[in-house]
């Protein structure tokens, strides 16, 4: 019965492992004169490659995947690929140490994201943003070599996209097992991230890949897994104890960066450090709670029922010009539509279009006018006078009687 949490435990520990080797590598392509959009596009390409070959060799059913599934990772994809962008533009611009460090700030993003339904930003909120401020300034602003302020940008809008996908990829995950999110996101990164290599990258030469292409394939391997890992252990435990872990990830990056790149920190960064680490730890679950109204999970949540849903009205209703060109939508059984619903998971009855709390429901009488509202309430009490006097007439005829 605990298996399941056990491999959420060992996925979540595994992440940042691979994680912190992201910076490493990068940097080690990139000191071999590789420029930051090959990286990118190279590393996202050979991770995708990876896990297709895996996927096809021992676990094909992870490669079946719903329409309204693929659009949800679609979604993060894209959002994940331009961080990949920001991630790697930041990476050539600055060391390796303070790049993870700086990437690390996604958790106060990710808490911020959480509270753009219009809760109120209570102080504890504030203090830790506050903290993580404090740590940037420290971080970026007291190493050893003159600070890239556009390098620093870079990195912040990286860390804003990473928790979008922390973010958005819980509410995803409820539908789909995490290999196949983690599949579909890579693709959909590979797909941007190419696109922009081939518009505005350079293409290296031969003697430039034969360098670089040793640690981009070590790097392809890496993302793969740290994906992989990553979505299997926001499945299991959730975001926030994912996130937690990034101090972890910067553990990791800090000690592989002064292995094999001969970087270090500065005292004061050393005191940044100390200060995002506390940052990240005052973070609570309830931090990254979806609150009375998440747009994040009016767009994706519960997509396998809505998309029940439509292939039931089409069946129901739909022309015959609307169906498509095998005619198979009109051709269903009842027990190949029972089937297709177990296969999604898709629930019985109507679907709620505002799923974002079970036991939580709508008021929308403030919609409605006052007039009519007025107006129902004294029909109700006319009514109510009617029904009154029909019954004290009754009970006095029936005493005359008597």
């Amino acid at each position: 019965m605990n298996h399941p949490n056990k491999s959420g435990i060992a996925a979540a520990l595994l992440t940042p492992v691979f994680l912190g080797m992201a910076p490493i590598f990068g940097k080690s392509a990139i000191n071999a004169q590789a420029d930051a959009f090959t990286v990118a596009a190279f590393r996202t390409i050979i991770s995708v490659a990876i896990l297709f070959v895996i996927y096809a060799i021992f676990m094909r059913r992870y490669l079946y995947i719903y329409p309204a599934g693929l659009l949800g990772c679609v979604v993060i994809g894209v959002i994940n690929g331009i961080g990949s962008l920001f991630y790697y533009g930041g990476l050539s611009m600055l060391d390796a140490s303070l790049v993870q460090l700086l990437n690390g700030m996604y958790i106060a993003f990710a808490v911020l994201l959480s509270h753009l339904d219009g809760d109120v930003i209570n102080r504890r909120i504030i203090v830790r943003v506050m903290l993580a401020l404090v740590a940037l300034i420290l971080l970026a602003g007291f190493g050893n070599k003159p600070v890239n302020w556009l390098g620093v940008g870079l990195m912040l809008g990286s860390a804003l996209m990473f928790a979008g996908t922390m973010t958005l990829s819980q509410h995803v995950l409820f539908e789909m097992p995490p290999q196949t999110v983690a599949l579909y996101v890579l693709s959909t990164m590979a797909v941007i991230v190419t696109m922009v290599w081939a518009t505005v990258g350079d293409k290296p030469e031969i003697t430039v890949l034969q360098t670089a292409m040793p640690p981009i394939v070590i790097l392809g391997l890496t993302t793969a897994l740290s994906r992989l890992f990553m979505f299997a252990g926001v499945k299991f435990l959730g975001s926030l104890q994912t996130a937690i872990l990034a101090i972890a990830e910067i553990g990791v990056a800090l000690t592989l960066a002064f292995i094999f790149l001969d970087e270090y920190l500065t005292t004061i960064q050393w005191l940044g450090v100390a200060t995002l680490a506390l940052s990240i730890l005052l973070v609570r679950s309830s931090d990254l709670t979806p609150r009375r109204f998440n747009p994040g999970q009016m767009l994706i949540a519960n997509m396998a029922s809505v998309q029940f849903q439509k292939i039931a009205f089409h069946r129901a209703f739909g022309k015959p010009e609307m169906d498509n060109p095998e005619q198979s939508m009109s051709s269903l059984t009842t027990l190949e539509m029972k089937a297709i619903q177990n296969m999604l998971g898709a629930q019985n009855g109507p679907v709620d279009p505002f799923p974002i709390e079970s036991g939580v429901s709508v008021d929308l009488s403030a919609f409605l006018p006052r007039n009519r509202g007025q107006n129902n309430g004294n029909a109700a009490e006319n009514n109510d006078d009617a029904s009154a006097s029909g019954t004290t007439a009754e009970s006095s005829s029936t005493s005359t009687t008597l």
